[in-house]
């Protein structure tokens, strides 16, 4: 069965980091500390098919982990008990996601790859697993719906099941798993009511 992954990060911040690139003297890299992925499929009903959820022992430069921001856990939800108990490598994660995406295309609101694969691997120290081929940007596949691009610049992942009108299970923004399910339920809309090809999102049809 043909499928897409959907997928997003939740990465390392402190109150106005975003606004301030992560530059400040005080900001912590951007590393990731969970990831999350569901596995959309392309046929039928365009049904979810499956999900993948892993938090990450998030490491500094110097090979240390880092202790999680109060304002990051009050926005994410994630703790340093969840870190303790459930957290696991970054490479491991990765692998992890690999696995459960079985090549299909990766997709994110906007490029989250770039905090998983470049700069968390980076600061790592390890060598990103999966080529940059493998992802894309489904802000495209909005644009291709026909969503409005001053629309699409205000309205963030966990906004876009809402921003359709799309009935879920209740979810929590910046939760990775979350997140990613939001974008997914969009594009089933999407894909069952005609507004965007399924062949779109088919990493087979794009690249050998």
């Amino acid at each position: 069965m043909k499928s897409a992954i959907i997928f997003d990060c939740e990465f390392l911040c402190l109150e106005g980091s975003q606004r301030r690139f992560w530059c400040a003297a005080h900001d912590p890299d951007p590393v990731i500390a969970q990831v999350g992925a569901v596995k959309l499929s392309l046929e039928g009903d365009f049904a979810i098919l499956d999900s993948y959820k892993a938090y990450i022992r998030p490491i500094d430069r110097f090979g240390e982990q880092y202790a999680l921001d109060p304002f990051f856990t009050a926005l994410t939800g994630i703790t340093e008990e969840n870190i303790k108990v459930k957290g696991i490598a970054l490479q491991d994660a990765i692998a992890g996601l690999d696995r459960f995406s079985d090549g299909a295309r990766l997709w994110s609101w906007g490029k989250d790859e770039l905090n998983m694969m470049a700069i968390s691997c980076y600061v790592a120290g390890i060598q990103p697993s999966i080529p940059a081929h493998r992802f894309d940007n489904a802000v495209k596949l909005l644009l291709a719906a026909g969503m409005p691009v001053e629309d699409l610049a205000k309205t963030p992942s966990n906004k876009l099941s809402h921003y359709y009108g799309v009935q879920h299970p209740p979810l929590k923004g910046h939760d990775a798993l979350d997140d990613a399910l939001s974008i997914s339920y969009t594009l089933q809309h999407l894909m069952r009511t005609g507004n965007l090809g399924p062949e779109a999102l088919d990493l087979s049809r794009t690249h050998s």
